[in-house]
């Protein structure tokens, strides 16, 4: 349906307000001072206090959530939408320029910084890897080499969503490229994966819709990489700026919910201590993952319709062109962000989506042990794992396996001390976990029992890596998470402590999770006194064993019957999904190595329950990628390169079918393993440069040896 616009949209006046703030300089509502072009500003008529009940239902108002919205304009030359100016040279390079002050960065700066960290935080950025060939700003929408540096020109809208105080304070964005077409328009979104800021989908769907004029509904979905650095008492603003959390207020990313006398009892027990957004806002902000990704939606609506939309002074507003019925809606991400999407889509009772492509999600499941899947001789009954089970599990298991043998050749499996890896196993032997006479043993039996739990063989070289760079500080931050724990309750004995000196850069660089940005996990209840969590001392062992004792503690929240292990565990059934899609077509692509999330613990069980749930009318197409895993990020790694292909390609493949499919009703794939080819080395043990032949399409009908599929409550994986 096309409706008659007019060509261009005047804006009603408003009347700026100017807020102030130390070290932000000007900020007016609808407008950026610093802003390379003036946006027009956005009129309230009211709309802060919500839809007043007489006003006509084609007038755009302003969702309630939102609070002030800055517009910032991108001239696509000195600066832009998808690289903040830098291009695809400046991506490529493996650091962004630093501010002209380190210690007092400005907003723009910061955000060229965060661009340049969470896109190469995603994705290969090297040419070897495809990065300039297969993906990248100059690969156009048709995956050929035309765009040059891949600038995009456009408006960039962002505010935060609450709930009046202050606490929640969650981003959200909309980027409107100057090729949006408002006759053929479309949305996709890009909520932020892992515990990233909100530019933590560049890369990922953000590129993918900008490049097709769509606009990208971007959200930090709450757990965004808010820091409180409790001895300075300084916070983030939302462009990123550090300052006084006093002088903050309401207008803070994230302020730990401590009292002045609390804080400071606090300091001196324990100093030079930090509260993060995602572990201390006490809001399980998991359970509203698919809430916030639904109302980045509403807000780019309303952007939209402010934008494009026909102006009615005489009924007070602007009449709504952009709906539901005329517009395509894809949700979309990766990791945590896909989860997200998967969430949004079985909440939506709007019907905002119109369809789904996502990429490794993070997703559990409600229990159903009438599911089985199969895959070869191995077959696993139930709906997975839920994260924190899988993650705490890991979490002992894994520094010891990656001592067997078999791994020997594993990636960063020097990261791994043997001395303290041997100890963790014999605290493994000592809780009656595994058993063996000897540290060979020991790690083959640590190793079989992961892959028992349902992590893939083709995980066993992974663990080392998980480990060293991702496991520990995953199972911190969901256990205080999900259990709506204080900063100052240092559960299980752990807080995060370290430098200052990254603070005023901690918005750009820091990835919402430590170990980042100068910060570390400590281990409070290390013999001696705190010490970072890795070259602690266990009380119970007297050794340096990876910390077994707090290791242990989290298994317990998991798995226990105590006040706090009850308190995690109701957090993580407020956060189980039930895979009921209400029959929109989606596409889950999955790398079948991928060992922080488990396919078994997460895609597959969620095919098969959603086939359970919706029946002949389910339209989930799942692709389980070979030589997949999660981190592209990690392939120009030796032992990464030659051995794993970009699962990110098959994101843009999922991404380009599923437009298709709601443009034109062109089919949706079926469930497929599709067969990659690693790079393999070249004679001089360097990886291969990766062609289009490492990396085959999709296929529209799979072959029989290759095909996915579901019957009677089993889901049968080709081997």
């Amino acid at each position: 349906m096309k409706k008659k616009m007019r060509p261009d949209f005047k804006y009603s006046t408003l009347t700026i307000a100017l807020l102030c703030l130390a070290g932000w300089g000007s900020r007016i509502e609808g407008a950026m001072a610093q802003s390379p072009g003036a946006a027009p500003a956005f009129a309230d008529n009211g709309i802060e206090r919500g839809k007043p009940d007489d006003a006509p239902d084609d007038i755009n108002v302003k969702p309630s959530y939102l609070g002030a919205i800055t517009a910032t304009v991108y001239d696509g030359i000195s600066d832009d939408l998808l690289t903040a100016g830098l291009g695809k040279t400046g991506l490529g390079l493996p650091a962004a320029p630093n501010p002209v002050d380190p210690l007092l960065p400005t907003a723009a700066e910061l955000r060229r910084i965060a661009i340049h960290t969470n896109y190469r935080a995603v994705l290969d950025g090297t040419a070897g890897g495809g990065y300039g060939t297969l993906y990248g700003p100059n690969i156009d929408a048709n995956g050929q080499n035309t765009l040059g540096e891949g600038k995009i020109p456009g408006t960039e809208y962002i505010a935060y969503s609450d709930d009046g105080s202050g606490t929640q304070n969650v981003t959200m964005m909309v980027q409107v490229p100057d090729s949006f077409n408002r006759f053929s328009p479309c949305i996709v979104t890009g909520t932020s994966s892992g515990s990233r800021g909100i530019y933590g989908a560049i890369g990922s769907s953000g590129e993918w819709g900008l490049k097709h004029g769509c606009a990208v509904a971007y959200t930090d979905k709450g757990t965004g990489n808010g820091i409180h650095d409790l001895q300075n008492n300084t916070v983030s603003l939302q462009n990123g700026i550090r300052t006084d959390a006093l002088v903050a207020g309401k207008n803070s990313n994230f302020t730990a919910n401590l009292t002045d006398v609390e804080r400071i009892a606090f300091n001196a027990a324990t100093p030079n201590r930090f509260a993060v957004k995602h572990a201390h806002s006490q809001q399980n902000p998991e359970k509203d993952w698919g809430k916030w990704t639904l109302q980045s939606i509403e807000f780019a609506y309303y952007v939209l319709n402010e934008k494009f939309g026909e102006q009615k002074k005489n009924r007070g507003g602007t009449k709504i062109v952009l709906n539901r019925e005329n517009t395509i809606v894809i949700a979309s991400s990766i990791s945590n962000g896909a989860g997200a999407a998967l969430a949004a889509a079985e909440q939506d009772k709007k019907g905002l989506i119109t369809g789904i492509a996502v990429s490794e999600p993070h997703v559990q499941l409600l229990p159903d042990n009438r599911l089985t899947v199969i895959r070869g001789a191995a077959s696993l009954i139930g709906t997975g794992r839920p994260l924190y089970d899988y993650f705490t599990l890991a979490n002992l298991l894994q520094p010891c396996a990656a001592l067997a043998p078999a791994a020997a050749g594993a990636p960063f499996r020097s990261s791994i001390v043997t001395s303290f890896a041997a100890a963790r196993c014999e605290a493994l032997k000592a809780k009656g976990l595994i058993a063996g006479a000897t540290t060979t043993e020991l790690a083959d039996n640590a190793m079989a029992a992961l892959t028992a739990a349902g992590y893939q063989p083709e995980s066993r070289d992974l663990h080392a890596s998980m480990f060293a760079f991702a496991t520990p500080a995953i199972a911190m931050t969901y256990s205080n998470s999900l259990g709506r724990f204080s900063v100052k309750d240092n559960l299980c004995g752990f807080s995060f402590s370290g430098s200052s000196a990254q603070m005023p850069q901690s918005f750009a660089r820091g990835n919402g999770i430590p170990p980042m940005v100068g910060i570390s996990i400590f281990n409070n209840n290390s013999v001696g006194g705190p010490a970072a969590d890795t070259v602690s001392i266990s009380p119970t062992s007297g050794v340096r064993d990876y910390n077994a004792d707090g290791a242990f503690c989290q298994r317990d929240l998991a798995t226990g019957a105590g006040a706090e292990a009850r308190r995690v565990q109701q957090g993580i059934v407020e956060t189980s999904r039930t895979a009921d899609l209400h029959h929109k077509p989606a596409i889950i692509v999955h790398g079948r190595s991928d060992t922080l999330i488990p396919v078994a613990f997460s895609s597959r069980p969620y095919f098969g329950v959603n086939k359970m749930v919706e029946g002949g009318k389910s339209r989930l197409s799942y692709i389980e990628v070979e030589n997949g895993q999660h981190f592209d990020t990690f392939l120009p790694f030796p032992g990464f390169d030659a051995r794993y292909i970009p699962v990110h390609v098959y994101l843009n493949r999922a991404l380009d079918m599923m437009y298709a499919h709601l443009k034109s009703g062109a089919p949706l794939p079926d469930s497929q393993v599709v067969r990659t080819t690693p790079r393999g080395v070249n004679a001089a043990g360097a990886a291969n440069p990766i062609t289009a032949a490492n990396v085959p399409a999709i296929k529209l009908k799979a072959a029989a040896g290759d095909k996915i599929t579901f019957e009677k409550n089993v889901v049968m994986i080709p081997d």
